[in-house]
């Protein structure tokens, strides 16, 4: 399979992936708590400049449409594998997360600390497992375009994790604080629940 039509494959994957989450986001609990309005047009800026950079060839401009990887058909399905684990790491945690998962950093009326399924592992999944399939894309991609997208949005969810974290340190202090003991950041860490 070329280069080529792995990335049209991924592009239809991602496409999906996107519609799924904003149908879901339509149901859930009402916010207790609210964020500034610009700060979700700004997330959702960046997140339009990272899909930007993954599949559209305008950005290809200089040495970011320049390959970072040599063309080799193991490392772009490799990519491929990687992106379809991440966005099911997201779906698995985004479903898991029910009616407590909000685009915005907020928390819920009657909000509970969710530390199962995924969440026992490691604290943001949902990131997880976009920024994996950000990476995967990349791999497919081969071009620096691919690395600068993903470094943005690890960067973007790096900062809105731990403004999640402000939040949910705030309402659930010492439980929050040995779920944070037990599961990783962003990775996962695999720990004796003695």
């Amino acid at each position: 399979m070329s280069n080529e039509l792995l990335l049209r494959i991924l592009g239809y994957i991602w496409s999906a992936f996107g519609i799924y989450w904003i149908v879901a986001g339509v149901k859930g609990k009402s916010a207790q708590t609210h964020e500034p309005h610009w700060y979700r047009f700004l997330r959702l800026s960046i997140l339009a400049v990272v899909f930007l950079l993954l599949f559209w060839n305008r950005a290809a401009v200089g040495f970011l449409g320049a390959r970072f990887l040599p063309e080799v058909a193991l490392v772009e399905y490799l990519g491929f594998a990687l992106t379809l684990i991440g966005l099911t790491l997201a779906l698995w945690a985004r479903i898991h997360l029910g009616q407590y998962w909000s685009d915005k950093v907020v928390l819920k009326f009657d909000h509970q600390l969710v530390r199962t399924g995924p969440y026992a592992y490691m604290r943001h999944p949902i990131y997880s497992g976009v920024l994996l399939g950000v990476l995967g894309t990349a791999l497919v991609l081969g071009q620096w375009r691919g690395l600068l997208a993903f470094i943005i949005l690890l960067i973007n969810y790096s900062i809105k994790a731990k403004k999640e974290e402000q939040i949910l340190s705030g309402r659930f202090s010492d439980q929050f604080r040995e779920h944070q003991n037990l599961a990783g950041f962003l990775l996962p860490r695999f720990r004796s629940r003695d």
